[in-house]
Order: structure tokens, then sequence, then C-alpha cells
């Protein structure tokens, strides 16, 4: 059974601790990777599992007997962040640095600090993928490794409750539209049973907002335009409308949330193919979760990441070579194999492996062809500038306070607007 790994944004803990592991040989410097001419030492960090087993990492070694290659493991995403942001442009980062999709918009800003990926090799990627890394002068700064295209997982045992489809094809036609299809399900569920049909507000709204390619800044200027977006206040209410009947109100991560993956809390979920590990960890005796291959809007994407090699580094050459064999298809599908990361590579999304991976967990369901359909269903690769994450933070906020029920929508609107007119 293949488990998606848990790759949750730039807060996320890791799977293990911070560890090293050396393969193949001595090490000192100088030499490129395969030359010859000297051995030499590749370091590649990284946090959480991006299936970079010691078994993958040495067929490298043994294809290039005069490279040794350490591979580091952040203890948390965050410290990997920190690290990062630290050492860039100067000395001490990592030949390979492994990015979360959520630094992009901060990485973005010093792509000169980053040796550009070869162009001969940016159409391996989707070209969303591509698109969100690279900058003004048309380099591409990072070589894509997984992405999160998002599905519909849903409780089989607790649609029939409600009289609704259980069957995966079924629940898929039932949910194909838009948003507004969602939420008239939804509305019949909780109508039938009185229960909730989705988690959370927010987590809902990020599905939402992930659709629109410019909500909060402009692309051009930078500027702020978050307040003034009809699509954002348009997505807010019709959130907060649904969330009246149709939301347990859990916010994502809590231990409540965790719980309600198992009790029942609620019948659906948005679901990118990392969270199959999350739910199947927090409800392990539970029988009844699916997953529909279907996405309100179309196609949504929730997570991923990259590796970046620093312009700074010792051996940009041998590193380059690496991200590029360690990115390729054939090792994309080993990484999926390992540890459930999806590919973002073309020719890895129509791989046989991959197309007919399933999870027994979740009703055998074929998550390969299933999230392989979602990927190419994305069409938005949505801006997100310096001061994305401090406005999202506060719609975050701003629609948790609703649900709590310490503010009315209007008022909670009202307090985001001058929250993001505050930011510098």
């Amino acid at each position: 059974m293949n488990k998606s790994a848990f790759r949750k944004s730039a807060g996320a803990v890791a799977l293990v601790s911070a560890a090293a592991l050396v393969l193949a040989g001595c090490a000192s410097d100088g030499g490129e990777a395969g030359s010859g001419n000297g051995k030499i030492t590749l370091t590649v960090a990284t946090f959480n599992d991006f299936g970079y087993t010691d078994a993958l990492l040495k067929e490298y070694s043994d294809a290039h007997p005069n490279v040794t290659v350490v591979h580091n493991r952040a203890a948390t995403s965050n410290d990997a962040r920190a690290n990062y942001f630290q050492k860039l442009g100067k000395s001490g980062l990592a030949d390979i640095e492994a990015i979360e999709v959520d630094w992009l918009p901060e990485v973005m800003k010093y792509s000169d600090m980053l040796a550009p990926v070869p162009e001969k090799l940016h159409d391996r990627w989707l070209d969303w993928k591509v698109n969100a890394a690279t900058d003004s002068d048309k380099n591409l700064i990072g070589y894509g490794t997984d992405i999160g295209p998002e599905a519909i997982c849903y409780r089989g045992d607790l649609f029939a409750e409600a009289g609704l489809p259980t069957d995966r094809a079924e629940v898929t036609a039932l949910l194909t539209g838009g948003w507004d299809k969602y939420f008239e399900v939804g509305n019949e569920y909780s109508t039938k049973t009185g229960k909730p049909f989705f988690d959370s507000a927010g987590g809902t709204y990020q599905g939402m907002i992930n659709q629109v390619e410019a909500a909060y800044e402009n692309p051009k200027t930078g500027d702020v335009t978050a307040t003034d977006n009809p699509d954002v206040r348009k997505i807010y209410d019709e959130v907060l409308a649904a969330s009246k009947t149709q939301s347990a109100k859990l916010g994502q991560w809590s231990d409540d949330w965790n719980a309600g993956l198992a009790d029942g809390a609620f019948a659906t979920m948005l679901c990118p193919g990392w969270m199959l590990g999350v739910i199947e960890g927090n409800a392990k005796n539970v029988t009844g979760w699916d997953i529909a291959n279907v996405f309100p809007g179309g196609g949504g994407n929730w997570g991923g990441s990259y590796l970046t090699v620093p312009a700074k580094g010792k051996n940009v050459e041998a590193a380059q070579e690496l991200a590029d064999w360690l990115t390729a298809p054939e090792q994309q599908i080993k990484a999926f194999s390992n540890s459930g990361n999806f590919p973002s590579q073309n020719e890895a999304l129509t791989n046989a492996t991959l197309l007919e991976a399933t999870n027994e967990y979740f009703n055998n369901a074929p998550i390969g062809s299933i999230f392989s359909e979602r990927a190419q269903a994305v069409t938005v690769s949505p801006f997100k500038g310096e001061k994305y994450f401090q406005i999202n933070d506060a719609m975050q906020k701003a629609l948790t306070r609703v649900e709590e029920g310490t503010q009315d929508a209007d008022t909670s609107w009202k307090q985001w607007v001058s929250e993001v007119k505050a930011i510098k």
C-alpha cells in the first residue's frame, strides 16, 4: 500500500530528527561529479520526508564513484526555513537545499542567489509548477519535487446514512461542478443528518482562494489589492454562509480536528495526496474513508516543494547534476513508492507504477490515477507575493472569529481590512 507523506506547510514537524547519511567513499574539496578528477562531497538538505532513502542515494553514488552524498534532514521545516534565509547568499548552506512552496514568494526575492535550472529541463514539469518558480528574468530557480493535487476525501458510511451515493464514481458525479454544487450537496447532507459536511471554513476557504490567480497582490507592481478584490469578498461570504450549517468548525491540525477524522465529525474534506497519510494516521480503525476524483471548480493544488542550488556552493555544477537526477521521472516514481510524494514530472504522471497504485485504507482507491488526473486539472498557479502569508493568516483568523462566534461576518471582515492596511 502506498501512503502519502505528511507534508504540512512551513510549520510542520518533520517525520524524523535531523540526520546525516554519508554514502560512498571518502570526501575532499575540488573536482566535479563524474569527472574522475577527485572526490567531492555533495550535501542535500531536506525536511519531512522527500522519499530520498539510503538506497536511492546510493544509486547515485554507485554511478558516480567520486561523489559522496550527505543527506541532512532538519527536525522541522521551520528549522530548515530559518537556516535557509539566514545563510542564503553567504556560506554554510548545503549544495542542494529543499524549499517548501510556502516559502517561494520570499525565495523569489533572492532568485539571483540561486543557480538557474538549465533551460533544457524546463519542459519536464507541469507548466504551473514551472511558472511558480520562474523569476522576471525567465530563470527557473527550483527543480520541482512533489505537488499536492487536490481531490475530495469523504466518509462513505456517513454518506450512506444520509441516503447519498457511496460509490466512488457516483460521488465524483455528484460533486462535479463549482463550489455552489459542493455546498448544495453539503446542505442536503446536513439537512438530512443534522451533522457537519466539512471540517472548517478556513480549510475550505484555502481551497477556494488557491483558484484565484491574484487574490491579494498585483503580480506586476506588488501592490496589495486584497481588500478591493471582489473575488476575495465573494469567497469569504460564500464559505461563511455555508459554514452556518455545514461546518464542524474544527481548525485544521488542532486536537479536535485530529479526533474528528476518526469520530465522524464531518463527512468530507479537501484532500491533497499527502493528506491521505494524515487521515489514516488519525483514524486507523475507521473503514469508511474514500476518495472522489473531483475538486470543486476544476482543480487545485495544496503544497509541494523544490530543490534549489545556492549559487555560492563549492560544487554548483555537480549539485545541478544531482538535483537533475533526483527530480528525473524515474526518481520521482521511486520517491512516490518510498513515501507517497506525488510527482510533478509530466512523464512520471503517466508512469504505470504511479497509475496502478492503490490505497487499501481508502477502499482500494486508485490513488495514482486519481491524483494524476487531479494534477493535470490544475489551471491556476496563484500569485503569492511578499505579503501573501501575512494577509492570508489574518484572513484565517477572521474566519475563525466568525466560526467561534466572537464576531459576526461583517465586523470580522472590517477588522481584517484594517489589519491588511496596516501590513508594511
